[in-house]
């Protein structure tokens, strides 16, 4: 039997975070996870100054691929414009990593099946303990799904579907774009540069309004691709993309039930403006983590709900995103 203070399933940016914070205050955690580091991770690779300061990370220090864009253009209703805000990229095979070995937690390969509440803690598959569980397993994670479900159902309505590809590419164009409702999409496009000749091409969008409209995922990626094609800023080979589905952040009534919490994708966390699920995974984590040194309450009102800073383009995009 393996006993710590706190159990911690999941090792992406919200369960290391909360285990590098955890370490901070001195407390004893684990981390469980069923993939060995570092693994491939579905996702943009997009962060925001915030998840900089949050991680209070020195990019000077930081030993893998980093790039900064002083602006974004923005592709909207047949209009382009550029965005003044300074927003980086990192490959999460190498920043997830990253996270993992400087939070200086242990961490185990496994896959979690049961957990229950035994002995003042919890007990996953009668091998390990402890007083306090996290729930850090992304949109499936089993800390939810054993505890949460009931209490905080997900919205169908806020269901994010997503098609994506990360790939090696000599880029010409090291701006990001960003495409917004072309061909009655309810969602968006990217092309994301990365450092040190990477590319990260995707396009996401609302489920159930997608299924609404008769239309599919892969019908907008094969537009998007044949449109990146022929503005030359991807090779003209076919691009075999992966899916991944998430949610938007609703009401979350019981992010905490006893000494278990759920934090990140787990709880569903992602910004309702920019559909962003890193920096809600983060600060969510080192929400929990101070919540467990202090003994005070666990609050997602710091956890912001949108991306951007700017307040009307914020609501315009959560509107368009969230309506039922």
């Amino acid at each position: 039997m393996h006993t710590t203070e706190v159990l911690i399933v999941g090792g992406g940016p919200a369960g290391s975070s909360c285990a590098w914070r955890l370490k901070q205050h001195g407390i004893d955690c684990l981390l469980l996870d069923r993939e060995a580091f570092p693994r491939l991770k579905l996702c943009a690779g997009w962060i925001t100054p915030q998840v900089v300061s949050d991680l209070e990370l020195n990019i000077a220090d930081y030993p893998h691929s980093f790039l900064t864009f002083e602006t974004t253009v923005v592709h909207l209703y047949g209009m382009s414009f550029r965005l003044t805000a300074p927003q980086h990229s990192i490959r999460r095979i190498e920043f997830d990593d990253w996270l993992l070995k400087r939070s200086g937690a242990p961490m185990i390969n496994h896959d979690v099946r049961t957990i229950k509440e035994v002995d003042g803690g919890y007990l996953i598959d009668n091998q390990y303990h402890g007083k306090y569980l996290i729930g850090a397993g992304g949109t499936r994670c089993p800390v939810y799904r054993t505890f949460f479900r009931q209490h905080n159902p997900r919205a169908k309505t806020l269901q994010v579907v997503a098609l994506e590809l990360e790939f090696p590419f000599h880029w010409r164009n090291g701006d990001c774009h960003l495409w917004f409702f072309e061909h009655r999409l309810p969602g968006y496009a990217w092309y994301v540069p990365k450092a040190e000749g990477y590319l990260n091409i995707g396009i996401g969008g609302m489920a159930t309004r997608l299924s609404d409209r008769g239309s599919d995922i892969k019908d907008h990626w094969s537009r998007f691709t044949e449109k990146l094609r022929k503005s030359r800023l991807i090779p003209t080979t076919e691009l075999e993309p992966s899916g991944y589905s998430y949610y938007l952040r609703s009401e979350i009534d019981t992010p905490r039930l006893g000494n278990a919490f759920v934090i990140g994708d787990s709880s569903g966390l992602a910004t309702r403006d920019m559909c962003e699920g890193i920096g809600p995974a983060i600060r969510s984590g080192l929400q929990a983590a101070d919540t467990i040194a202090t003994g005070t309450t666990f609050d997602l009102e710091p956890v912001s709900r949108t991306s951007l800073n700017h307040r009307l383009a914020a609501r315009f995009l959560e509107y368009r995103f969230c309506r039922a």
